[in-house]
């Protein structure tokens, strides 16, 4: 044997081994419904025995017409419509609960994806699209049904069906059931190929349909500057792309099933007319009568539907498979690092950042380098720089949304690794520029999460001190105005005023500011700078802003480039200096001019 052909072996033997674990796996979701379950077996074994029984009662129609008897005319009348009544209840049994186990599954494994979603970290973010972790939950675990449901019922039904019939043929007669078993290794063989191709075109089907919901999602969310820089033939052709992908994956899935079941249905066919064949022989026949070779017979021709969909049922389960994998290594992602154990219920807000360094990715160059700096309690801190020199990764690191690796952060004497993360970022207030609201209500996005028990009021007080109350009243159902996706019926401006007016309602003891005023227009921006200097108050506060005018109070400003810090002092200290910061703000004041 040729290393080469050795290695492919492995390989499948791996792939097989791979399949199997993942679909034990899936199965012990079944586990906390197993009543449900062993109903649908028991509606499964109701249905075989009744399958069985149709062709073992063919003999009896055939007494029944050579003996026409009023006796024989209600025995057979009568055992036609309980067979049938009896297949009807094992039927409704295995396909109502098996559907029950199904659907519940579905909803633990969401639940779970969903769950595990919220717990990892920004990095995983960063190198998932949005689009294709919604295929996840919707597509993926989709084809988890397939697996867990439907092809259990077809697996369970036809092959306790297949079963009970060759129990009977067996018994009727073991000679002839050896002619007609002749042809299970052929079956096996193609049913194996199959398989393989299955679960091969299913993960491709799995890629394309996360590409088909990536792209529509960046199309639909961006139809603006689709629609402004003239982008509808470049979406519309990166759509057909991905939209054609799917369909030639589909194709070959529905190729190789379209081949594979009337091959079985072929071999099965020549195995039922070897059957026939051989039958006819005296030697084989025996002393078989004529009506226990047409139930023989009966039950040859029976098992051709279930040996169909039980092979046919592959192409659900390596969906399935496929989609499982998928679905498990969202699942099997490490969430974030939360081994801290301190929780205090506020902060005095002293922030330490001690020779901090901080990197994206292991081959990436640093970011952040060397950066030290205290900031005691209730103080302000300004950072300004060119884009790119770190602002923004600095703050970020404070509610530890990526993880540094050097140095230390330090909140009130404490590493930040020493909280646990509830309890650190509940001592943050964030105001981003890029602004991210629900579509629900204007008091449910200003006291959202922890916050949705706080009293109207108090949400009102907070809209106020952001000036967000003058547009609130104006609306037709005032704070309980429905804001659309993304607060997509407000201006820009008030979509900022509102997250202002959430991060005031959290009354946080660290606030960061994040180009808070950068989506305002002159007369809002002299509003909310004063609601701002108001909250700040006694607040340790990191604001990032671009218009050196918002930032001219600040106890501290730091200038930011290439990911240290080049100057440090107040407004007009730095000015003084004539460096960096003063030449930043000649600039916009000349633009102003």
């Amino acid at each position: 044997m040729s290393e080469a052909t050795e290695t492919d072996q492995g390989n499948r033997r791996r792939s097989s081994d791979s399949s199997w674990q993942i679909y034990k796996r899936l199965l012990k979701y079944v586990k906390p419904f197993w009543f449900a379950f062993m109903l649908a077996v028991i509606g499964n074994v109701i249905y075989a025995v009744a399958a069985t029984g149709m062709a073992a009662a063919m003999e009896y129609v055939i007494a029944a017409l050579e003996n026409p008897t009023d006796e024989n005319r209600i025995l057979l009348t009568g055992m036609i419509v309980g067979v049938f009544a009896l297949r009807g209840v094992g039927f409704f049994l295995s396909q109502y609960y098996i559907n029950y186990v199904g659907r519940n599954v579905i909803n633990a494994l969401r639940k779970q994806v969903f769950d595990k979603l919220l717990a990892l970290p920004s990095r995983f973010f960063d190198e998932n699209a949005s689009g294709r972790l919604v295929s996840k939950l919707t597509f993926n675990v989709e084809q988890v049904a397939q697996a867990a449901s439907n092809a259990i019922t077809i697996i369970l039904r036809e092959g306790l069906t297949i079963i009970g019939l060759l129990l009977f043929m067996i018994y009727t007669n073991w000679k002839l059931t050896l002619v007609f078993l002749a042809v299970g290794p052929l079956i096996a063989l193609v049913v194996n190929y199959a398989s393989r191709r299955f679960r091969k075109i299913s993960q491709r089907i799995q890629s394309s349909m996360g590409d088909i919901t990536h792209v529509a999602s960046e199309s639909i969310s961006g139809y603006r500057v689709v629609r402004t820089f003239g982008g509808e033939q470049y979406e519309r052709d990166r759509f057909r792309r991905v939209s054609e992908k799917n369909l030639e994956q589909s194709l070959k899935m529905a190729t190789t099933q379209a081949i594979s079941v009337p091959v079985i249905q072929v071999l099965v066919a020549i195995a039922i007319a070897a059957l026939v064949w051989t039958m006819l022989a005296p030697e084989i026949r025996g002393a078989m009568t004529t009506g226990e070779l047409v139930a023989f017979i009966t039950a040859a021709t029976t098992m051709a539907k279930p040996i169909r969909q039980v092979t046919s049922v592959h192409s659900k389960i390596q969906k399935g498979v496929a989609a499982s994998h998928d679905v498990f290594s969202t699942i099997d992602e490490k969430p974030e690092n939360d081994t801290g154990t301190y929780a205090p219920d506020r902060v005095e807000g002293e922030v330490e950042f001690d020779h901090l360094s901080f990197r994206y990715r292991e081959q990436m160059d640093d970011v952040l380098q060397d950066i030290s700096l205290t900031i005691p309690p209730g103080q302000s801190v300004a950072l300004v720089g060119r884009s790119g020199s770190g602002k923004s990764t600095l703050v970020s690191l404070l509610p530890r949304f990526y993880e540094f690796t050097g140095g230390d952060i330090r909140l009130d004497g404490h590493s930040l690794k020493e909280y646990s993360l509830e309890a650190l970022r509940a001592q943050i207030a964030l105001v981003t520029q890029n602004v991210v609201l629900f579509n629900d209500t204007i008091a449910a996005n200003i006291a959202y999460g922890v916050l949705r028990d706080c009293p109207e009021e108090q949400i009102r007080e907070a809209a106020a001190k952001a000036h967000a109350l003058e547009f609130i009243d104006r609306m037709p159902e005032g704070l309980q105005t429905m804001i659309g996706d993304n607060g997509v019926m407000l201006s820009g401006g008030q979509r900022q005023r509102l997250a202002i007016a959430r991060a005031l309602l959290k009354d946080a003891p660290v606030l960061i500011l994040d180009e808070a005023t950068s989506a305002l227009d002159t007369e809002s921006e002299r509003h909310i700078q004063e609601a701002l200097e108001y909250v700040m108050k006694g607040r340790t506060t990191l604001v990032i802003a671009h218009r050196l005018s918002t930032i001219e109070k600040a106890d501290r400003i730091l200038v930011m480039d290439g990911g240290r810090i080049i100057e440090s002092g107040r407004h007009s200290e730095l000015l003084a200096q004539g460096g960096a910061y003063a030449q930043l703000h000649q600039m916009q004041f000349s633009e102003q001019g």
